[in-house]
């Protein structure tokens, strides 16, 4: 969802015959309301929480991973990055719907969510970049080309998301494939930094034990 607005944009809804709500396209009529002056802000369902609750971090830092990874766009990415990297964003947006509404609501609304065939295809990807790059010799230091050190920025970010879900997690119930989606996607940005080292012909800065 569009968690930049630090709220959730009004699902416009449609009752089909045998009575399930399905969602058309989100409305976004304003971007400020003055709802959220008070330090809260609203869920999907439309549910007042704390800013700084865990659900709100977690969904705030998918957007901050999102944003990263649209740096990383900018600066110029190989070709095969600057194709794959654009349905991830698109991806995080469902990580994102499925993040900031509770699970019973999910019920009632039909969101985008993460499906287990979008894990699949992460896996899918770090395959194939990993064949290219071939095997670690050391620890790698985040760098090297202008692209590659975006995308390991991104990287810590999506560890950092990661972090705020598995909290989240310990405390209510959550979509069961947005934690098995950032743990792969971590590891497919990292992989990506690699690629664009190789890419650019760019030799990966590796840590040196004896400094």
């Amino acid at each position: 969802m569009a968690a930049r607005l630090q709220t959730a944009p009004t699902l416009q809804t449609t009752p089909t015959l045998n009575g399930v709500t399905h969602n058309l396209m989100p409305r976004l009529t304003k971007l400020y309301t003055r709802k959220g002056d008070d330090g809260s802000t609203a869920l999907g369902g439309g549910q007042r929480v704390p800013k700084e609750s865990l659900r709100v971090i977690a969904y705030g830092t998918v957007d901050e991973l999102n944003s990263a990874i649209g740096v990383a766009l900018a600066a110029g990415l190989a070709a095969r990055l600057a194709e794959t990297l654009p349905v991830i964003q698109n991806e995080l947006f469902h990580l994102g719907s499925d993040l900031c509404f509770l699970e019973a609501d999910k019920i009632k609304y039909k969101i985008p969510q993460i499906e287990a065939r979008h894990i699949t295809q992460l896996e899918k990807l770090i395959d194939e970049f990993n064949e290219t790059v071939g095997p670690l010799e050391n620890f790698i230091l985040p760098g090297g080309a202008l692209g590659s050190a975006h995308l390991h920025l991104a990287r810590t970010i999506c560890r950092r998301a990661e972090r705020a879900v598995v909290a989240l997690a310990r405390t209510e119930p959550m979509g069961e494939r947005v934690l098995p989606y950032l743990n792969r996607l971590s590891d497919l940005l990292f992989v990506m930094a690699r690629y664009e080292n190789k890419q650019r012909g760019v030799a990966e800065p590796l840590w040196n034990t004896n400094l």
